[in-house]
This record gives C-alpha cells, sequence and structure tokens, in this order.
C-alpha cells in the first residue's frame, strides 16, 4: 500500500546576514509539521534552504572584496549549522547557486518564452535592493517601499518581462474557487485587494549586476531573483530530473512564508506555474512576525536575536517549545526572555520534568522499578484514559489545521491531568499498606503509559525530550514515533524504568540578570532601554499623564487582581477596537470586552495569561455584558501592551 505524501516547504532565507530568532520560528514550525505528518506514517518531504542571488549580495561581497560566491558560502554554512544545532529534520537544502537549480530555471524560462509569454523592452522603474523589487510611484509610502520602508532607486535598463497581466482574470477565479489556497483568511484578501488594483507585468531580468543564473537566449541578461528562487520548490523534488519522485511530492502540501513574501508566493507563483501547466501547490500560509519585547527586530536598535546562543543558554528544545506554544501561527508574536523563562520552568521543568521525575521514582522506590499493570481500577483511572482519547484526537484535528500551539495546550491539559491524578491516588499513602500493592502497581502503570503517550505527541515539538522520557521509562527509542502507538496499555508489563537527570532543571535568575541553569551560569547583557526612532534620530518618550491622588492600602485592598487565561476570543461587530473575550479564572468562566483590537489580534489573545480585575461591577459595551477589565500599559503614543502573566496558574492572586 503506497503511503500518503507530504511536501512542505520554508521560503530560502537570503544570505545577506546570519539568521535571527524570527527565521528560526518558521523553520520550526515546519519542522514540527513534517515531524508530525511523519508521525501518522506519511512519506514527507521538507525543504529549506539559500536564496543566494541579487544584486544586494554582489554590493556586500564587494564591500568586503570577495566574490559573492565565497561571501554567501560562509554564512550559509551558519545557516546549516543553526538548522542542526535546532534539530531541523529537513530532507534537503536547496541552494539557487547549484547547477541542479540553474538547469531548472533556465529550462522553465525557456519553455515559457517560446510560448510567447516572456517579452523584452526598456525598462525605468524604482527599485528597492533590499527587497529585490521593482515598484510603481503609486505603490510606494511616503516615497519609499512599501514592504521594508527602505529608500528605493530608479533604474533603467533593458528588460525581460513575464505577462502577470495576461493571468489576472484566471487568478482571480482561482482563487474564488479556491478559497482556502492562501491562508489565513486575512492575508486571502489583502492578496485579492492587490490584484483587483491591476497586474502589472513582472521585470524577470537584469542587465546591471551579473550575480545570478544566465538567460539562456540572451547571455547578457541574469534573472530576477523572485522568477529563480521560487523554482527552488521544483528544483528540490528533481523537477525534470526523476518523474517518479516529483509526481509523488507534487503539487506541495504547504507552502510556509513570513507574511511580507505571501505577495510572491500566491501571486507570481501560482501565474508562474499556470503557464507551465503545472497543478497548483495546495496551500500558501502566510505567518505573522516575531517582535523581541514588543518592538520589531532592528541592528540600530540593537535587539536583534541570535538563535545560537539562546539553544548554548537554554536548549534547543526549550527555544522551540517557547516558539510553538507561545505564538499562533497567523498572528505577530512576541520573543521575551522572561517570557521564555517563565514558560520553561511553569510548563517544561514543573509539569512535564516533575511528572516525569515523581513517576519514575516512585516505581522505584515502590516496585524495584519494575512498571506492572495489576488491573485494579477505580472510577479515576477511567477519567485520565478518556482524557487520553480526547486529548489524542483533539491533538491531530489541530495539527491539521495547523493551530499548533493549540495542540500543545491539549497535551499540556493530559500531563496537568496526569500531576492531579497523583494527588487523587496518593501512591505514598498506599504504598503503606501491603494490601494496597496491586492498586499502587495500576496507578504508577497508569502515569507511566501516560508519560509515554506525552513523549510521542511531543516529538514534533521537543524532539530531544522525547527520547529521554523513553528511556527513563525503560523503553528502546523507536527510530520513528509513530501516532498508530498512542494508545492505553501498549506499555508492556515487567518494563523497568532507568531513572536519570531532570530532563529540565529549573532556570535560576540571579539579580544580576545571569541565569543558571543546571548549576551553570550564563551571563546575559540587558536590552536597550529604550527603542530608537530612526526617522528622527530621538528616543520615544512617553506621554506621560499626571499621578493620581494618593489612596491608603485599604483603597488597594478593595481591588481583586488574578490571573487569567483567554480560552476564546472574537472581534466585537461594528466596533473598531473591542474584542469579546472569554477568560478562565480559576473554575470560573467569564466574558470581558476589551478596547484593545488595534494592538491584538483575536487569535494572538488566545492561550494568553492575561490580569484581571475580578471585582469590577459588570457594565455593558456593545450591548455586551463585560465581567471585569484586563490591565495594558499604553505610552500616549499609541503604543499598548497587555500585562501578562505567562507561566502563572490561572486564579492566582495578583499582589
Amino acid at each position: 500500500m503506497t503511503k500518503p505524501s507530504f511536501y512542505i516547504t520554508t521560503p530560502i532565507y537570503y544570505p545577506s546576514d546570519n539568521l535571527h530568532i524570527g527565521h528560526a520560528y518558521c523553520t520550526t514550525v515546519a519542522d514540527s509539521l513534517a515531524r508530525f505528518h511523519r508521525a501518522k506514517g506519511e512519506d514527507v518531504f521538507f525543504l529549506t534552504g539559500s536564496d543566494e542571488h541579487g544584486l544586494k549580495i554582489q554590493r556586500k561581497a564587494s564591500e568586503k572584496g570577495i566574490t559573492p560566491i565565497e561571501y554567501v558560502d560562509k554564512i550559509i554554512a551558519n545557516f546549516k549549522l543553526l538548522w542542526k544545532r535546532l534539530n531541523i529534520s529537513n530532507n534537503d537544502f536547496i541552494r539557487t547557486s547549484e547547477a541542479r537549480h540553474e538547469k531548472v530555471v533556465q529550462d522553465v524560462l525557456t519553455r515559457i518564452y517560446e510560448q510567447g509569454d516572456i517579452y523584452k523592452k526598456n525598462y525605468e522603474g524604482l527599485y528597492c535592493v533590499p527587497c529585490e523589487s521593482y515598484w510603481l510611484e503609486r505603490q510606494l509610502v511616503d516615497g519609499k517601499c512599501p514592504d521594508c520602508g527602505r529608500p528605493v532607486e530608479k533604474m533603467q535598463e533593458e528588460s525581460y518581462f513575464f505577462k502577470l497581466s495576461k493571468y489576472q482574470d484566471w487568478w482571480l477565479q482561482f482563487i474564488e474557487e479556491n478559497p482556502d489556497f492562501i491562508q489565513p483568511a486575512s492575508r486571502r484578501n489583502e492578496m485579492i485587494n492587490f490584484v483587483k488594483q491591476g497586474l502589472e507585468d513582472l521585470c524577470i531580468t537584469r542587465t546591471t549586476f551579473d550575480w545570478g543564473i544566465q538567460v539562456p537566449f540572451d547571455k547578457k541578461h541574469v534573472v530576477y531573483v523572485w522568477f529563480d528562487a521560487l523554482l527552488n520548490y521544483l528544483t528540490g523534488i528533481k523537477y525534470g530530473t526523476d518523474d517518479e519522485m516529483f509526481h509523488k511530492f507534487w503539487p506541495a502540501s504547504l507552502h510556509l512564508v513570513g507574511k511580507e513574501i505571501v505577495r510572491f508566493h500566491t501571486i507570481i507563483w501560482p501565474i508562474m506555474l499556470k503557464a507551465m501547466g503545472m497543478e497548483m501547490p495546495k496551500k500558501v500560509y502566510g505567518h505573522g512576525w516575531l517582535v523581541v519585547d514588543g518592538d520589531k527586530m532592528s541592528k540600530s536598535k540593537g535587539n536583534v536575536i541570535d538563535p545560537l546562543g539562546l539553544i548554548d543558554e537554554f536548549g534547543a528544545d526549550a527555544i522551540r517549545y517557547f516558539l510553538l506554544r507561545e505564538i499562533n501561527l497567523g498572528s505577530d508574536g512576541n520573543f521575551s526572555r522572561d517570557a521564555l523563562i517563565s514558560r520553561v520552568n511553569a510548563d517544561l521543568a514543573n509539569d512535564l520534568g516533575n511528572l516525569l521525575n515523581r513517576t519514575v521514582s516512585m516505581i522505584e522506590k515502590y516496585h524495584g522499578g519494575i512498571i506492572t499493570n495489576a488491573g485494579v481500577t477505580e472510577a479515576v483511572d477511567e477519567d485520565l484514559k478518556v482524557l487520553i482519547a480526547t486529548t489524542v484526537s483533539g491533538y491531530v484535528e489541530a495539527m491539521d489545521k495547523l493551530e499548533i500551539n493549540k495542540a500543545i495546550r491539549d497535551v499540556w491539559a493530559l500531563i496537568s491531568r496526569a500531576n492531579k491524578y497523583i494527588d487523587e491516588t496518593a501512591p505514598w499513602a498506599l504504598a503503606k499498606d501491603v494490601a494496597n500493592t496491586a492498586r499502587l502497581q495500576t496507578v504508577l502503570y497508569n502515569l507511566a503509559d501516560t508519560l509515554r503517550i506525552v513523549a510521542i505527541l511531543v516529538e514534533p515539538f521537543i524532539p530531544t525530550t522525547s527520547p529521554k522520557i523513553y528511556t527513563q521509562l525503560g523503553l528502546q527509542v523507536p527510530e520513528q514515533f509513530l501516532l498508530e502507538d498512542v494508545v492505553y496499555g501498549k506499555l508492556a508489563n515487567g518494563t523497568k524504568v532507568q531513572k536519570g537527570d531532570p530532563i529540565y532543571p529549573r532556570i535560576e535568575v540571579t539579580e544580576d540578570g545571569a541565569t543558571i541553569i543546571g548549576g551553570k551560569r550564563y551571563e546575559h547583557a540587558p536590552a536597550p532601554v529604550a527603542a530608537v526612532e530612526e526617522a528622527k534620530g530621538e528616543p520615544v518618550k512617553a506621554v506621560v499623564e499626571p499621578i493620581k491622588p494618593e489612596i491608603t492600602m485599604d483603597d488597594f485592598a478593595k481591588l481583586d487582581l488574578r490571573v487569567g487565561t483567554v480560552i476564546a476570543a472574537e472581534k466585537v461587530k461594528k466596533s473598531k477596537k473591542l474584542l469579546k473575550l472569554q477568560v478562565q479564572i480559576g473554575e470560573e468562566e467569564r466574558t470581558i470586552v476589551s478596547g484593545i483590537s488595534q494592538y491584538y489580534e483575536a487569535e494572538q489573545m488566545v492561550g494568553r495569561n492575561v490580569i484581571v480585575i475580578a471585582n469590577l461591577a459588570p457594565a455593558k459595551l456593545m450591548g455586551i455584558e463585560s465581567s471585569g477589565m484586563i490591565l495594558a500599559a499604553s505610552d500616549g503614543n499609541g503604543n499598548l501592551v497587555l500585562a501578562d502573566a505567562p507561566g502563572i496558574a490561572s486564579g492566582s492572586r495578583v499582589k
């Protein structure tokens, strides 16, 4: 029986500099999806790589007095090192400077040229070198590139053009008939609006530099970077050289890209494929950006995060877990060192790490390390088994829908339930009476088997952790963790546990900002206090409102501030500012309406821990009764940041 195939790609990253944490986020997301589909038993091909041509690279190499290939070789070595350190399981790494890719580009270019979809003319336009993009005057924002905000250059040269405009009506019809092709929906709407303004034919060759693939029918031209780069998705699965492999994996299941390059992947790429007579990819998903402490990464601000340094300090799985757990895929996400430490301590050290340590320790202490299911069950055991089954089905559904952080939350709900199960069954009390031996064996078996199941479920997210759990449970680590094994009762009687070191030692933070992890100290330089406004070169200052009159401690004590977890969120219809939130505060669920929709998307709020004034009298906003208020800070300049409490249990009092 032929296994289903799954072909996933990341963007091929531009080697003008080393990669940062935002690139690591995209590739980690792709890797988790590739691993999940392998666990489903599918035949997976996962492609990433580097987009090496263009004027920007040639200029940078010239500045350093070296050739472009010498320049990119050094940076790409760091790309590959990062993916190895981050445990990225890509099947191939494509470089656009490789001969195999050059042949594909030249063959496709010749094919489209010969059918009359490419023509030559002299062109004068506004060019953004960093983005490798031409723009019309009307598309500029304040005279600058609408994508990156940098100045554009007026360029004039002879170029070949691809008849993009010829396919405008086809494209609009294709998107109407395939509404799920562009995800999330907000990106689809942006692209439709862009195309309806009118597609211009695409400049696809250059003559003002030579670092690129030569045009086979006109040797003085090189191929424009986007026409070159997009074809990597065909090169990687051996287009033109291995038909069996190519047809096995094409059309691609998912192109995962940053939102800033959705336009190239959802407009130019499908039209290129249409001109070639090819099938369309099944889905293009534009993920959000990763900001640092609420601010966009920028070298001038000194806040670009090197993922290799983070891996050295916290370990790859901790970084992967934070990125996948903290961020809703379609929304912008915030990277904060403090939030990372809180999340690792709460979820990985306290929840998962302690569950494993307690379980293995009790099996060793009470049964000589031997796992036995004596079959003496009670109602609480059945509750745990039911939750295992519902967790697995919810997990698979969430991952299939690309709701990765929801899948993680589902697994952690099972982990939390298993920790609670220990308190409910009290193995230490059962151990005091030999008459309870069989019951104690059953309880500890249930915990061990739950951990076995958890190890399989978390492997796509924290792949080096799952083998450690298996090893401590006394199980042989499989070559491939499979979801078909996520069934209660598959842990064999007589298995002997092997207790090891804590899989996640708790992270301690010193007064001077250093961390101590597993007894080792890591220094940390604090981030810049204020961002620099690039246009004016001046610090951004808050509009400080006068401080209100003093209150007493008795006044303050009247406020009941609690940690609440947002479990659902949606925009309030006919309102530009309001989000309707469902917030869990301990055992209670309530509706809170908050005026933050200009700052946070609804998807960004789900799973977030917020600070709530829990005893505020209910009030009606847009006809919705709001029971509470969430806290945020505003500087008066249009910037607002929520007061978060990552890693703190829902219902906890804020003092």
